[in-house]
């Protein structure tokens, strides 16, 4: 399999506290979206209120980061952020709470394991067939799904249209896998966003999985059915379709010198390309952010100073 891809579509990055969050991704050059978050009825007829996660999101033109938080029992919810209502009919109100639920359940399941990414959906253009190719292969997974979400475009917020597929592991809850959350998303052609990052970053290009040096193997095997083909390098195994590299733990110091992973497997870093690095790195500077260089293309902000996740900074072309 793995004909369907075309790069990534985001990045999940889950954090304890979305106002702490969105204030770190501003110091890093990020431009980021106004908080928001569902809000819906316990039952038909009953007054909408918070439920599940907040997210907000750093845009870029044909994929993103996306910051989320759950909302705790109290509901909780960063200042800044707006409701987004929900609307279901009432035979389906119930399904769509539990769906939700489990989604929220997952990200907390995640937070217990470490602050990072731990989520990552490969972009396609036919969904449908890659969800019969990865049936074909003997991937599990738990079929095409259509949501709407909130994008901030040039002329406001509005509802996108937008299909994905969750890939599932043997012996963990659906829509699970050992390092967090995969999968694929077809979005319907929007408006223009708003895409312009005072650190200069133009395509988030990149998604870093560490793993235990036991498991390589299976995890390229897992990774090319979803992703492949696979280009082997001397550190790494880079699967080119979904922009994702696999990496052992022991060759990590190698790629992202002085970085060790949280737990394993684990999403470790990501990259964005970048139009001008040198100007990147003075603004990173600026802002008193911590930066190591791996090599003349690319500079990243280590985990600790990014929440859970080193962010690479790469020039773009």
């Amino acid at each position: 399999m793995g004909d369907g891809g075309n790069g990534l579509h985001h990045v999940g990055h889950v954090v304890r506290d979305l106002n702490h969050a969105t204030e770190r991704y501003r110091r890093l050059g990020f431009t980021v979206a106004a908080p928001a978050y569902p809000v819906l009825p316990r039952v038909a007829g009953g007054p909408a209120e918070p439920f599940g996660v907040a997210n907000t999101h750093v845009y870029f033109a044909r994929n993103f980061v996306e910051l989320v938080a759950v909302i705790d029992d109290a509901g909780r919810l960063p200042g800044t952020a707006r409701p987004i209502p929900l609307r279901v009919p009432d035979d389906r109100l119930a399904g769509l709470r539990a769906a939700i639920g489990a989604t929220a359940a997952n990200i907390a399941s995640f937070l217990r394991r470490f602050q990072g990414v731990h989520i990552m959906i490969a972009d396609t253009a036919d969904l449908d067939g890659v969800a019969a190719g990865l049936s074909a292969a003997g991937i599990v997974h738990g079929g095409v799904h259509a949501v709407q979400r909130p994008v901030e475009t040039d002329s406001g917020t509005r509802m996108e249209p937008a299909r994905y597929l969750e890939i599932s592991h043997p012996g963990l809850p659906a829509g699970r896998v050992p390092e967090g959350r995969i999968g694929f998303a077809e979005n319907a052609p929007s408006g223009p966003r708003r895409t312009g990052h005072p650190n200069g970053a133009t395509e988030l290009v990149e998604c870093v999985l560490c793993g235990p040096d036991a498991a390589l193997p299976e995890f390229e095997r897992r990774y090319g059915a979803c992703f492949g083909p696979a280009r082997r390098d001397r550190v790494a195994t880079r699967f080119g379709r979904a922009d994702v590299t696999v990496v052992a733990a022991s060759r990590l110091a190698g790629l992202l010198p002085g970085e060790r992973p949280a737990a394993l497997p684990a999403f470790v870093a990501y990259a964005v390309s970048v139009r001008d690095l040198a100007a990147t790195e003075r603004l990173l500077s600026g802002n008193g952010v911590p930066v190591t260089r791996t090599g003349p293309g690319e500079l990243f902000v280590p985990a600790s100073a990014a929440l859970g996740t080193a962010i690479v900074f790469r020039q773009d072309g």
